[in-house]
């Protein structure tokens, strides 16, 4: 059957990837809500735009009065929470946009969801015992791994390292106690980092393979031995519409990709890629991985996380496609093939157009 899905940050990198899943591969109706900040870029759904199962709505999570009204006007099926601060170093220097959006801003959500939810048990009770929110929160919330066969499950401690992950963290608490005291029908998912097509230039893997074609340094923190579970995101995305469908209600799924890799290794995996995918190196650049260049680690860097995904397999069948080999040929390439939209991100071009002014 048919449902409303309300998509809160559809605009962003994975929640894009959510959107255009939906429109391509079910009959279910998209409603995108985005503040449309810097990491909000339309242009990531020129693909589903004129798809007339897609609506755009800009409003603010943290806009009680617009959440009530988005509610009552789309009446969706299942919320999908994806809007977020997310950029850890953003949090350093500036934590208070992270504690609005993502400890508030799901605060407010998730009194608007409770409002409708309990009118529709009232009017609508099929449609309520329906009813999802699903939330999408991150890995970091656990903070790191000292053990070299430790992995992440649903029930590991929560000792978060940066205002990013706290403030995360703080939003899953908040979405387990409205399950809990209010009975709200919630769900719950922890990923691992994720990277493709569509994603932010100042995130590592895009940054990367852009510097590297513009002959620019390619930053490693410290000594590049952090290591991340990376997950593709078109894998991502199907995992997540997939717990919304048919997730036990309560329950945490975590979502990793199976490819735990030092950062310093992701680095080098690019600069081969780029060797066959762009042998045209830039002016004065023999090997791509010359440009590697060590930095100062980041306050409060965690070393290593990794995501035990066995749950999600065992009890809602769930894997991902692509391997790592195979997920960062793709994300290399495509960013080679799609010069114009990350080179509009680079220069804001794309945030002046929604704007309404010329570019």
């Amino acid at each position: 059957m048919s449902k409303t899905f309300l998509v809160t940050g559809g605009a962003g990198f994975i929640g894009s990837a959510v959107v255009r899943e939906l429109i391509r591969e079910t009959d279910h109706r998209v409603v995108n809500v985005d503040k449309l900040t810097y990491a909000g870029n339309l242009e990531s759904l020129a693909a589903v735009e004129d798809d007339p199962r897609y609506a755009f709505r800009q409003a603010d999570i943290c806009d009680a009065e617009a959440m009530a009204r988005l509610f009552a006007e789309t009446q969706p099926d299942v919320v999908m929470h994806l809007a977020a601060e997310s950029h850890v170093d953003r949090s350093i220097d500036g934590p208070a946009a992270f504690i609005e959006t993502n400890v508030v801003g799901t605060y407010v959500l998730l009194e608007a969801a409770r409002q409708y939810w309990k009118g529709l048990k009232e009017s609508d009770a099929q449609k309520a015992a329906d009813f999802r929110f699903h939330h999408i929160s991150t890995d970091e919330v656990y903070g790191d791994l000292h053990g070299a066969d430790d992995l992440f499950t649903e029930t590991t401690s929560y000792a978060p390292s940066s205002p990013y992950s706290a403030s995360k963290a703080s939003s899953d608490h908040l979405v387990r106690a409205w399950q809990r005291t209010y009975g709200l029908p919630t769900l719950v998912t922890n990923c691992s980092n994720n990277y493709g097509p569509y994603h932010f230039p100042e995130k590592l893997i895009p940054l990367t393979i852009l510097n590297a074609v513009a002959g620019k340094p390619l930053p490693v923190y410290g000594d590049g031995k952090q290591v991340r579970d990376w997950l593709f995101v078109e894998d991502h995305a199907r995992a997540l519409i997939h717990v919304a469908a048919t997730g036990e209600i309560g329950e945490t799924y975590n979502i990793g990709g199976h490819n735990e890799k030092p950062n310093i290794e992701v680095v080098e995996t690019i600069c081969a890629l780029l060797e066959t995918l762009a042998p045209a190196k830039p002016e004065g650049v023999t090997h791509y991985r010359d440009l590697i260049t060590f930095v100062t680690d980041r306050p409060g860097h965690d070393l290593r996380y990794a995501i035990d995904a066995g749950k999600i397999e065992r009890e809602l069948g769930w894997t991902p496609r692509e391997t790592f080999d195979s997920g960062m040929r793709r994300t290399v390439q495509w960013f080679l093939d799609n010069e114009q939209w990350w080179r509009r991100v680079q220069s804001g071009k794309y945030q002046g157009e929604r704007l309404g002014e010329s570019a």
